[in-house]
């Protein structure tokens, strides 16, 4: 039996391994996996090490007073890896944790697959220099990568974007008007403050004030926070004190449900743009870090964009309001627009088409083309 080793650190990742592992079963039942990440890989049949969500850290301030719990967490991977020699390792997205592995495993003999490109080409372009060695290939989602990370020998492969796997472009409208009792007048409006505790709680005071005062120019508001599940507990617990008290979604098919009932969305950068993208969801990105975290990000940040659709399309089709620009009097005044101008709105929805395009497979679904690069270094 193959047996490999994976490994997701945070809820993308999670959905990112569950349809690999999916895809891999597909073409080869023989194989046996071990390793870290959430629900949705433990519903494909993985036993997770510990706790996924001990890992979903983001930003300097959040990190370092987990430096030592992640450290520990780290050495535990790496030492049940070199005790178990499994045939291949693929890590998942968080360089931070995933890239420290791979390093550990240098001179094993054990093949390693890193799957979602370091987005160094966004920020601190010297790093690649650093990865030669870590891997035997590199799977890339996004098309402008494969050059990039060519030019420093690291042996890349664009498998496409899984998130055209997802879904998120089928759910039922009536389906969760008629679930959640909502009438033809409701405006319902999609909230997606992300999947990490830090981000989640930085977010949420502000969105609960944005609501507040888009409910004063649009009476009949309906906010829909979709809500991941390793954090649904802490959204519930926070939203209890909303003016306007937000319908919380926990489940993926609920998500998308809501998204084709949405008339708008406001979102954290990430895949989450992407998912709205597919369904068609006007929307407004905005994000918000601890102020040494943003300070130092600004001056590394090389990309004029960084909402992932943005990036695909090449300007700014949809706003971003970051940092000090993430404010309720600016959110809810951006929102406001796309609930009442149909032309800006549907030059998002154009625009989406055309960025969406660029994420399809060579060949086949995503998942199924990455699990053949990975299925083909096994031999």
């Amino acid at each position: 039996m193959t047996r490999i080793f994976i490994i997701a650190g945070e809820a993308s990742g999670d959905v990112l391994g569950a349809r690999l592992m999916t895809a891999l079963h597909a073409q080869q039942p023989d194989l046996a996996f071990s390793g870290i990440g959430g629900a949705r890989m433990a519903e494909a049949g993985l036993v997770s090490q510990f706790p996924m969500q001990e890992l979903a850290v983001m930003g300097l301030a959040e990190i370092l007073p987990r430096i030592r719990h992640l450290r520990r967490r780290l050495n535990e991977t790496i030492a049940a890896i070199k005790a178990s020699r499994p045939d291949l390792v693929v890590t998942i997205d968080s360089p931070g944790f995933c890239l420290r592995v791979l390093a550990a495993l240098k001179g094993t003999g054990i093949k390693r697959v890193h799957y979602v490109a370091p987005q160094v080409w966004a920020w601190r372009q010297d790093r690649a220099k650093k990865f030669p060695g870590l891997w035997e290939e590199l799977l890339c989602l996004l098309p402008f990568e494969p050059k990039f990370f060519a030019q420093y020998g690291l042996h890349p492969a664009f498998t496409g974007h899984p998130v055209l796997e997802s879904g998120a472009d089928g759910g039922d409208a009536a389906r969760f008007r008629a679930a959640n009792g909502l009438t033809p007048e409701d405006v319902p409006v999609v909230l997606m403050p992300g999947s990490r505790v830090t981000e989640t709680t930085r977010l949420l005071p502000v969105f609960r004030e944005t609501m507040a005062l888009l409910s004063e120019k649009t009476p009949r508001l309906r906010p829909v926070l979709a809500a991941a599940p390793v954090i649904a507990d802490v959204v519930e617990a926070r939203t209890q004190d909303w003016k306007v008290r937000p319908i919380i979604v926990r489940d993926v098919a609920t998500r998308y449900d809501a998204f084709a009932a949405a008339r708008a969305a406001l979102t954290k950068s990430g895949t989450s743009t992407l998912e709205l993208a597919m369904a068609g969801v006007p929307m407004a990105v905005t994000y918000r870090v601890n102020p040494i975290s943003a300070a130092i990000g600004r001056r590394l940040i090389k990309v004029k964009h960084v909402a992932m659709i943005n990036l695909l399309a090449g300007h700014a089709l949809v706003p971003e309001l970051l940092q000090e620009n993430c404010t309720p009097q600016k959110l809810s005044a951006t929102l406001q627009t796309l609930l009442n101008d149909p032309a800006a709105a549907s030059r998002q929805r154009q625009g989406f088409t055309d960025a969406l395009a660029s994420l399809q497979a060579p060949e086949g679904k995503p998942s199924a083309a990455a699990a053949t690069e990975i299925l083909r270094l096994l031999g």
